[in-house]
């Protein structure tokens, strides 16, 4: 009996799933743009809803619908009410969960924005939003009806000019990337231009991109800023600026980021897109990127192209951080506990992860690879090794310890990688591996 139930259980989920997949069932070709705040401190979190609005057409996948291909920190799930069938879902991470980390976050509360795009439902669905706590369970939840004929839902539209830089097909079947003009004046309509372009061509002169560049379209979204440049508060230094992006960031003086979402997906209202990457006009190294939330990086650093790759890792790949400290992080992946990210493990559940690429002949964990003076901490001595041991440090894959800003309890898939140091030329095959994955999810 208990084997029948199980059969029938797995037939019906079957059904479901590829039920699920159904686009034309469920949902028109129109976005629903969600906002809402998320707030609390360390030791809490709520969800709250603003509003919901609409743009013209829906750019993101028409498959895989119900199901993320990572967890995240956080999931946005649209289901029928009718049956409670999940008809959409999608994972993600956000600034405020960053945030709940830091040493501000246990002295005071604070709200940050949050937006998200689903497809625009032919029926009522029930949208529910979930936080994901560090252990990997659902610390905070918010389900509420949206009805698709609601007269407070208006569209949104922007007048800021967009043109393509690559386009490898139509919306619907390609990765969209809305590249966003932040910093750059009336004056600087050509900087941003050319700087733009040259952001494209960083990131798809790059592998795994580069040999599935079909697979992308690249967006310029010329937003104007009333100042060029952007904010930098240690400074005093403060610009008016479309995205209010601005240095120190939880008072980090390279971490370049932005609260301001909604202002953000005002200016991209009609903008076919998935992802986004602020270029700001600026020469001071910096960035941050936030999976499937924000990618934020430089024009004008001589790393600029090392940045907007390794953040590009983070919001689009949902690539963990493989460089460490002294610990000061240490509550971010607790030792019971698998991280989602797809190259970093505790080994809780290293099957999971890239146990399939290790050789038969390395042990796990795996000793770390030395060479003289080589130290994994100091990345200018990477540069000091020839070719052939710089290659082995990337592609020797094993589980390193260190990684995910700890020096104990978690690992990393080798010793370097772009996803460690500017360095690095190119991603780990474990990393490299995870974004292929991911592009073959969204379009294939």
């Amino acid at each position: 009996m208990k084997k029948t139930t199980l059969f029938l259980a797995a037939l019906l989920w079957g059904a479901v799933s590829i039920f699920a997949q159904q686009f034309d069932d469920y949902f028109e070709d129109k976005t629903l743009r969600l906002d809402y705040i998320f707030a609390g401190d360390s030791a809490s979190q709520e969800i709250f809803f603003q509003e919901a609005s609409s743009t013209s057409q829906w750019a993101g996948r028409r498959h895989n619908l119900s199901q993320p291909l990572l967890k995240g920190n956080g999931q946005i799930t649209v289901r029928d009410p009718k049956n409670g069938q999940v008809i959409y879902s999608n994972s993600f991470s956000s600034l405020f969960q960053e945030w709940q980390s830091t040493e501000e976050a246990t002295k005071v509360k604070r709200a940050f924005e949050n937006c998200f795009q689903v497809p625009y439902p032919k029926q009522t669905v029930e949208v529910t939003v979930s936080l994901i706590d560090i252990h990997g369970k659902v610390a905070s939840m918010l389900p509420h009806l949206i009805s698709p004929t609601d007269i407070l839902i208006r569209e949104k539209s922007s007048s800021v000019k967009w043109e393509y830089l690559h386009k490898g097909g139509e919306p619907q079947n390609c990765i969209d990337i809305a590249i966003l003009a932040e910093g750059y004046s009336a004056n600087d309509a050509q900087k941003f231009h050319d700087d733009a372009q040259r952001a494209c061509g960083f990131l798809l002169g790059h592998e795994p991109f580069k040999s599935m560049a079909d697979k992308f379209n690249i967006i310029a979204v010329a937003a104007e800023s009333a100042e060029s440049g952007v904010s930098v508060p240690r400074k005093d230094n403060w610009k008016k600026t479309v995205a209010s992006a601005h240095y120190d960031t939880f008072y980090s003086d390279r971490y370049l980021m932005t609260t301001n979402m909604q202002d953000i997906y005002d200016q991209l209202s009609g903008v076919p897109f998935e992802h986004i990457i602020v270029l700001a006009n600026t020469w001071l190294y910096g960035g941050g990127g936030i999976y499937n939330s924000i990618n934020v990086t430089t024009s004008d650093h001589p790393t600029a192209r090392q940045v907007l790759v390794h953040e590009f890792g983070h919001s689009f790949g949902g690539l963990g951080d493989e460089y460490f400290y002294d610990d000061q992080y240490s509550s971010m992946y607790p030792a019971d506990t698998e991280p989602w990210e797809p190259n970093l493990t505790t080994l809780v559940d290293f099957n999971s992860k890239w146990a399939d690429m290790v050789g038969k002949k390395t042990t796990v964990p795996t000793p770390p690879i030395t060479y003289g003076d080589y130290d994994a901490r100091n990345t200018l001595s990477f540069l000091q090794l020839d070719e052939k041991k710089q290659r082995a440090l990337v592609n020797t894959v094993g589980a390193y310890e260190g990684g995910g800003y700890q020096s104990k309890g978690v690992y990393r898939p080798a010793m370097e990688c772009r996803m460690k140091i500017n360095e690095v030329e190119e991603f780990c095959p474990v990393c490299t591996r995870a974004l292929i994955k991911m592009i073959e999810y969204y379009t294939e």
